[in-house]
């Protein structure tokens, strides 16, 4: 039988980030605002990758700034999203350090090896 560590350090996270997450719309969205990082996408060519209506996508992606996952800018006439470095962090550090207990094995993740320099 697996041993399976109790959760309790969740309300430590913010539970709108794991709501914002859970649609999979949203979860496309951030996934695509990951992969451009750090520069982020305007709105419409976020909406045209991914195959919606603008007026669609404006909520879903409102959903995610609130959770504090992405962020947005002005740039002239158009609407910029990118990651909100800050909570994304937060999200995958809550998944790795509380609810692993500080051990990232028991999610599968091995520890990064350290960085060494090179020698001119």
């Amino acid at each position: 039988m697996t041993h399976v560590p109790y959760f309790g350090k969740l309300r430590n996270m913010n539970p709108e980030a794991f709501a914002a997450l859970a649609h999979e719309l949203r979860l496309r969205a951030f996934r695509l605002l990951v992969s451009a990082a750090p520069n982020g996408m305007p709105a419409g060519q976020i909406a045209m990758r991914l195959d919606v209506p603008a007026s669609t996508l404006s909520t879903h992606l409102a959903q995610l700034e609130r959770a504090g996952l992405i962020k947005s800018s002005r740039e002239r006439q158009r609407i910029l999203y990118s990651i909100n470095a800050e909570g994304t962090q937060a999200l995958v550090g809550f998944l790795i350090n509380d609810c692993c207990g500080g051990q990232p094995e028991l999610c599968g993740i091995s520890a990064r090896p350290k960085r060494t320099r090179k020698r001119a």
